[in-house]
């Protein structure tokens, strides 16, 4: 802009117009629609739109921009630079304008239009309008630094999302509570809980936003293959229309109920037990900002903020089946089940003692701050249920296409690490990605992308084996072994320092090191024995501390094998993490 030009404003208004673009919702019909981009020859259809599906194409969309501002002769110049392969390298290496403008000059380096842009990127989604869900409500601290890293940290602003600051952990009346170690980090790094349906909106809002992004409502039917390579995506448009769409790279991440799935990956699913959902209404948590884990009986009990006035409270029924909704068996077995009092037979001596309850011995399951609460939202009816899934990694490399998400890997929801495994993902697929030019080389590409199975190892397997254990050593059971295991993980956890930081730092994915977990996990069955063992060892006790040893193994064991050894504890020996990107000429 020259400053001395009277027409300035009107220059800075053109320049503004011509390099904004704002979100394009379509209402119509009430369904929400957002409305794709334009553009022709896509580089990657994703199948889905939920929270892998829209943050991985807004990371492939994205445009980059080197910004800057030259003034000389009382004349300011400010010149936009989109970043791509080989000038993006250049400009991470020069250090100073004038080098970069000479670097620029001599290399006589040109971005032609189409390298420029992002990815070109097709999105199919079965249903466009804002989901209602009751999981994937919950983003530890580790995934709010991935989705900071892709650039979404704005979706979780303007839907009434509440900061996690850590857990409050409930058993027999005596309560713990666990902070996240947030002290290295920026002041808004922590969890964060919300709304499922508002923060996908959100990221595909953000996405849509993108001139190459085309966000279109349909249900992909099949994928289409033609010599062994996945070259596209049948699908059926919202208006019945059958279409086909085709890109070198087709990525699924349709979630957990995915349809897809069988000819990418052998999907193992195991479905341990129910969630069922309630909203509290207007009541405060014994700790705010803090999530709740209550161990019950049979099986743990969840409370957490969703918004500033409600919170979500998540009942873990064991079994694939549960009490009809329908006639009322539901909600009776919420009130006489999960929040009936209970005897405290078991219960050790110490809390009998410190709550005074020698001559009741009974407690509530339900805290007493809640209980009222809950008994209101069960009364309200609107009681949802979910299965809980969990399916161990297990892909077939296929050439032209890739799974993410809950249609790739599933884990307990126990611990609320999905979204956080599904961003770092992205994370590490777009690092893959981003020295590619030329997506078209199937076999090239799909022989290249094997890596990403083991460089997402750390994060994943960490969460994915702390979700499976700690789920199975919160559930009641009727072994003794097992008893002192759980009673063990409390007291554990209460003795605060290294003993809660390092096990909390694991599960909000801030220190994703599967060996940190399994010295953790020996050390609470090390800890139980050793409250066996004193003051006055006797053989029985002795029985029960090798049970409980040989309990702690089957437990953890069968998890890691599933997640693969090899990759989970020693990445640097398989040969794909030293693979070069293809060369494509």
């Amino acid at each position: 802009y020259n400053n001395n030009n009277n027409d300035n404003n009107t220059r800075k208004k053109r320049f503004e117009k011509g390099y904004s673009r704002e979100i394009k919702t379509q209402t119509g019909a009430g369904k929400g629609e957002c409305s794709p981009g334009n553009g022709s020859g896509d580089d990657v259809i994703i199948v889905g739109a939920g929270v892998a599906g829209a943050a991985l194409a807004y990371t492939l969309g994205k445009v980059k921009f080197l910004i800057f501002v030259l003034s000389f002769n009382n004349i300011t110049y400010v010149v936009v630079l989109r970043l791509c392969g080989e000038l993006e390298s250049l400009m991470k290496s020069v250090v100073g304008l004038s080098s970069v403008i000479s670097a620029l000059i001599d290399r006589d380096i040109t971005c032609k239009e189409e390298k420029s842009d992002g990815r070109r990127v097709h999105v199919i989604e079965r249903d466009l309008t804002e989901p209602d869900r009751i999981v994937g409500e919950l983003l530890q601290p580790g995934g709010y630094l991935k989705l900071v890293e892709l650039g979404l940290e704005d979706c979780v602003e303007d839907i009434d999302a509440q900061r996690v600051l850590g857990y409050a952990l409930f058993k027999d009346g005596r309560n713990t509570k666990l902070s996240y170690p947030l002290g290295k980090f920026q002041a808004d790094v922590s969890g964060r809980s919300f709304h499922n349906g508002r923060f996908i909106q959100r990221m595909r809002e953000k996405a849509a936003t993108l001139p190459n992004v085309k966000l279109e409502q349909g249900t992909v039917t099949s994928l289409l293959e033609e010599k062994g390579t996945i070259i596209g995506v049948q699908y059926k448009t919202k208006d019945g229309e059958e279409l086909r769409a085709y890109a070198p790279l087709t990525i699924v991440c349709d979630g957990c109920f995915s349809n897809l799935r069988r000819s990418l990956c052998n999907p193992k699913v195991d479905v341990p037990s129910c969630f069922v959902g309630l909203v509290l209404e207007n009541c405060e948590l014994p700790f705010s900002n803090h999530g709740h884990v209550i161990l019950a009986d049979p099986s743990p009990i969840l409370f957490y903020p969703i918004s500033s006035t409600e919170v979500r409270c998540l009942v873990d029924v064991p079994g694939k089946k549960v009490p009809s909704v329908a006639n009322g068996e539901m909600a009776n077995h919420l009130k006489t089940v999960v929040a009936q009092q209970v005897s405290c037979i078991d219960c050790p001596l110490q809390t009998l003692f410190y709550h005074g309850l020698m001559e009741e011995s009974v407690l509530f399951q339900v805290p007493p701050e809640l209980r009222d609460a809950f008994i209101a939202a069960v009364d309200k009816g609107n009681i949802r249920t979910m299965p809980n899934r969990s399916m161990p990694a297990d892909p077939h490399p296929t050439p032209g296409a890739l799974l993410m998400g809950d249609a790739f890997n599933m884990r307990h929801p126990l611990t609320g690490g999905g979204m956080t495994v599904a961003l770092s993902d992205i994370v590490v697929l777009r690092d893959l990605l981003r020295p590619l030019h030329n997506l078209h080389d199937a076999a090239s590409l799909t022989s290249y992308l094997e890596s990403f199975y083991t460089l997402r190892k750390p994060v994943a397997s960490t969460i994915n084996t702390l979700a499976g254990a700690l789920y199975k050593v919160f559930s009641a059971s009727p072994d003794e072994a097992r008893k002192e295991m759980r009673q063990a993980c409390f007291d554990y956890l209460s003795l605060g320092g290294v003993f809660s930081t390092g096990p909390v730092a694991l599960l909000s994915g801030l220190n994703p090191q599967p060996l940190s977990l399994v010295l953790h996990f020996f050390a609470v069955a090390i800890y139980g024995v050793g409250r066996l063992l004193l003051p006055f060892p006797s053989f029985q006790r002795m029985w029960i501390g090798a049970r409980l040893i040989w309990s702690a193994s089957g437990i953890i064991f069968p998890i890691i094998k599933a997640e693969g050894v090899r990759q989970m504890f020693f990445p640097a020996t398989v040969p794909a993490v030293y693979r070069a990107p293809p060369v494509v000429n």
